[in-house]
């Protein structure tokens, strides 16, 4: 197999470096406030935005986020009308769409992923996450994100070994989702001890390196970055933000400047910790 392509948009989203990528479920709680959210996460400071469609059977997601997808397919979200949002967003980020493979064989005439992949290539989505998806079964969606120049993200765990990390990383392109620790998604109080040994691992592969599972503050960010991430990926305090306006039956604003407000320290933390890692770099 040949080199995968890359999106030049995700590519230029890391090339300044590190990335801000924050992930919200398309639709949720409805589509209008959904495109506010996500044009408020742009304003924050997004470098590249993971839009969520949602899918009946999450397996990686912990409990927030299964609750914005159940929220979401109830308001009507299908893979046309996630399609459709996409378009009609206003945002500088490069876009990505996180989902299940079971959407994307299924979607259009036939099986196979190259209709859902020439799809989103319309929208002007530039990658796919598909948590799911192992890599010795990615060949197919591989090729088809080759064809039509989207990038295809795998998440790296913790436990992922040597010889399935090696699968993995010669099917990626775009950058690596390396998951902070064990379970699933999910904001924490602190940031796991795994992460830099996440990262050591990783550091022979070419890619750039975003973590993600548990980022919850722009302390958390600028850890991550000063310990050697190129990226941070920060989903279930943003969908947390999101639930609380549901509960609290806030206007669409107050919950859009919420979200743009914590986009906003992320980013700041994340060059807190850029900076601290080249002063480190350049005291050795």
């Amino acid at each position: 197999m040949g080199e995968p392509a890359n999106s030049s948009a995700i590519a230029a989203a890391f090339a300044d470096g590190p990335a801000y990528v924050p992930y919200l479920v398309v639709g949720d709680p409805d589509y209008e406030s959904s495109k506010a959210y996500v044009e408020a996460l742009d304003r924050g400071g997004a470098d590249v935005i993971e839009l969520g469609l949602p899918f009946s059977e999450p397996i990686a997601e912990g409990s927030t986020i299964q609750e914005a997808l159940v929220r979401s397919l109830d308001a009507g979200m299908t893979p046309e009308r996630f399609f459709a949002f996409a378009e009609d967003l206003d945002v500088d980020a490069a876009l990505v769409c996180m989902t299940y493979y079971n959407l994307i064989y299924q979607y259009g005439e036939g099986e196979g992923p190259r209709p859902f992949v020439e799809r989103a290539a319309a929208a002007e989505i530039q990658g796919l996450v598909v948590p799911d998806l192992p890599a010795e079964e990615a060949d197919p969606l591989r090729e088809a994100c080759d064809e039509f120049g989207l990038d295809l993200v795998f998440i790296v765990a913790p436990t992922t070994r040597a010889d399935r990390l090696d699968r993995l990383m010669e099917r990626v392109s775009g950058y690596v989702y390396v998951q902070a620790r064990l379970g699933t998604t999910g904001a924490r109080d602190d940031v796991s001890d795994q992460t830099t040994a996440s990262l050591d691992r990783l550091r022979e592969y070419d890619v750039p390196k975003a973590v993600g599972f548990g980022i919850s503050s722009g302390e958390h960010a600028e850890r991550i970055v000063a310990g050697g991430a190129d990226g941070i990926i920060v989903g279930s305090a943003l969908v947390d933000i999101v639930a609380e306006g549901v509960a609290e039956d806030l206007p669409t604003a107050a919950v859009a400047d919420r979200l743009e407000a914590l986009s906003r320290e992320l980013t700041e933390g994340a060059e807190r910790g850029r900076r601290s890692r080249a002063e480190a770099t350049e005291s050795v």
